[in-house]
């Protein structure tokens, strides 16, 4: 067979000693020997070859946007306790004042070139949908979603940044969002007045996710209250419903603080609705008990949250760059728990957004990176762009994207 694409002298994670890689059809067919060439060929050089990197977590609608206004809802967002969140959400909400196409679309070309060059093959993309966005942002993500399709793969979530009791009307909004393609119904439940209303924007949008078959990515718990039980509102909503593995929770900040026995109980609530959780560490002071959840067998991923906007002032679209500063941040330093963070910007967060058939195996969907490393240990260290980045069976043109 003439392959499409042979990568030679791969370094996989999984063995020790070099192979060769050979994809056809968008699908990896052969790991292992392959004599002579390919229709077009990479050698590694026996540098680290895995999984393209998925990103299950990025406010691409607001990537940006941070020298548009001043830094009253970062103070407050990054404030030790994180007693101020709903504050934080508040300040941010001005920069929608503003949103237009004609700014909102090269921000996120730019965020996408980014995502490409760096091996960030996948990304879950929210969309603020409201009274002051309205689906201004939703209808840029769109577009920018069909014209990166087979380089960067985005699932655009329709969300309800600033509540759904607390909000009349985003609830015909966030249908229409799906009307015009949204992938992914969202939602920010702790952000509501009381436990009810929390019930309620759950219970909202899960209708809207059974109407349209669609999976559920929400925020919960995200401030410095122990009190706070969105976390489990969803998971047994998810059970309730018989939707498993079809709900994704994002942040779970306060579960920081949650008493431990109640942890656990959430833990386990969590492994029965098949429902994983994001955490992004680095862009506030509080976050899920990571380390915890791993050891209880919890489906744990990292995502890059923000990038240069109201809530954290970098980000370069870099799961690499995530993994390097949560090694430190979880304290994750030994050379198995590295692998446990590539795990988690990787084949963890693809199971967490379901994305089909991915995996560096024979028969897996063929996204790969081929590293400017020889290790995890190296990749990490070092968190340099990706040398080659394949998607889909193709060789992403690194000259297109680094193109302004």
């Amino acid at each position: 067979m003439v392959f499409d694409l042979v990568i030679k002298n791969a370094q996989l994670r999984s063995k020790k000693g070099l192979v060769d890689i050979g994809i056809e059809k968008g699908v990896i067919k052969k790991i292992g020997k392959i004599p002579g060439k390919g229709k077009a060929n990479i050698n590694a050089d026996g540098n680290l070859v895995t999984e393209s990197f998925v990103n299950t977590h990025l406010h691409l609608c607001k990537v940006y946007t941070l020298t548009m206004m001043d830094s009253k809802a970062l103070s407050a967002y990054h404030g030790e306790s994180m007693g101020a969140a709903m504050t934080a959400i508040e300040l941010a909400a001005r920069i929608k004042e503003r949103y237009n196409e004609k700014w909102i679309i090269p921000n996120v070309r730019k965020a996408l070139k980014k995502a490409a060059l760096n091996g960030n093959t996948h990304i879950r993309a929210f969309a603020d949908v409201d009274s002051k966005a309205k689906l201004i942002g939703l209808k840029a993500l769109l577009k920018c979603r069909d014209e990166f399709k087979g380089i960067v793969d985005v699932q655009v979530v329709a969300f309800p940044q600033d509540g759904v009791v607390r909000e009349p009307g985003t609830v015909d909004l966030i249908k229409e969002a799906m009307d015009l393609g949204a992938d992914v119904v969202g939602g920010i439940p702790w952000l509501e007045y009381t436990e009810k209303d929390e019930q309620t924007h759950i219970d909202e949008m899960m209708k809207i996710a059974e109407e349209y078959g669609k999976d559920i990515s929400m925020l919960v718990d995200d401030a410095g209250d122990p009190t706070l039980k969105t976390l489990e509102m969803l998971a047994v909503k998810t059970i309730e419903t018989g939707r498993i593995g079809r709900s994704l929770a994002h942040h779970a900040r306060a579960m920081s603080q949650y008493p431990e026995p109640y942890f656990r109980k959430v833990s386990a609530l969590l492994r029965r609705a098949g429902m994983g959780v994001v955490s992004d560490p680095h862009t506030g002071p509080l976050h899920a008990r990571v380390k915890e959840l791993l050891e209880q067998k919890n489906l744990v991923c990292l995502g890059q949250d923000d990038i240069c906007d109201a809530y954290y002032p970098f980000g370069q679209n870099s799961m690499l760059e995530v993994g390097f500063l949560n090694v430190h941040l979880l304290w994750m330093t030994t050379f198995p728990e590295m692998e446990t963070i590539y795990d988690m910007i990787t084949v963890n967060p693809a199971k967490c957004i379901n994305i089909n058939n991915f995996g560096l195996k024979i028969g897996g969907a063929a996204h790969l990176v081929v590293l400017d490393a020889k290790s995890v240990y190296e990749a990490l260290w070092y968190h340099k762009a990706p040398l080659h980045v394949i998607s889909h069976g193709a060789v992403i043109d690194k000259k297109q994207m680094e193109e302004e």
